[in-house]
């Protein structure tokens, strides 16, 4: 998979991108991550990608032409049209079956917005979708960006070393995670659950979701409402079809 990062920072989303397991990802070539710098693709002596807005309001706005210009190098680089996502507070937010559903695309592209926002002409002539990390604002959009990386990364052939590194993992099967523990057995004073110690790999998965279902509910009782829906849904026999 190629992922194609629209950026004033590229360095910034390099130094993160290049550690860890996203690094040896990208050093194995189980990924393919490039960061863009959109500065060099304007027209003005000055390197300057923003103006004040119309209609008066603090702060400036990101222009149009050279947001545009290295997205159209972008897809001169990858031969085809990358599916271009915008990270945006105004946008759907983020969800663990969006990450999976994008990771099985062939290329994308994400465009980081910065100061008050981008010039809406370019969204409307060239951005797929926005996706929002939350309900709340950040200084610019390279984090995001790096967000929806990291989880679309971790989830292509080959990142995790098993699928089971994310299919347990918190939202991807509708549940919060279960505890995790590690040794010592004993620290000050709290053990580690006997049932983890048991070996009976029956008994510990049957505690693993339990104690998944127990946090969702106690927790995340929007995600237990999806989770109760979504079993009625499989165990009806029509399989919620009429």
């Amino acid at each position: 998979m190629r992922i194609d990062i629209l950026t004033l920072f590229p360095d910034m989303c390099r130094t993160y991108l290049g550690e860890s397991i996203i690094g040896r990802a990208i050093s194995a070539g189980r990924v393919e991550i490039h960061c863009h710098n959109i500065r060099d693709y304007t027209l003005n002596k000055q390197k300057q990608v923003d103006d004040a807005p119309y209609g008066g309001r603090q702060g400036m706005v990101m222009n149009a032409q050279p947001i545009y210009d290295c997205f159209m190098a972008v897809c001169g680089m990858t031969g085809a049209r990358p599916h271009l996502i915008y990270m945006s507070p105004a946008g759907k937010t983020l969800t663990q079956q969006r990450i999976k559903e994008l990771s099985e695309m062939p290329n994308i592209a994400i465009l980081c917005g910065h100061y008050e926002g981008v010039d809406q002409r370019v969204i409307d002539e060239i951005v797929d979708e926005e996706i929002s990390i939350g309900d709340y604002v950040v200084t610019g959009g390279e984090l995001p960006a790096l967000i929806l990386t990291d989880g679309i990364s971790r989830m292509c052939e080959g990142v995790l070393a098993e699928k089971a590194g994310y299919e347990e993992e918190s939202h991807y099967n509708g549940l919060l995670e279960y505890p995790q523990y590690t040794r010592p057995e004993v620290w000050r004073g709290r053990q580690v659950p006997e049932v983890l110690r048991s070996g009976h790999h029956a008994n510990i998965q049957k505690w693993k979701l339990q104690q998944s279902e127990q946090r969702t509910r106690e927790r995340r009782p929007d995600m237990w409402q999806r989770y109760l829906e979504s079993k009625e849904k499989w165990n009806d026999p029509k399989g919620g079809r009429e």
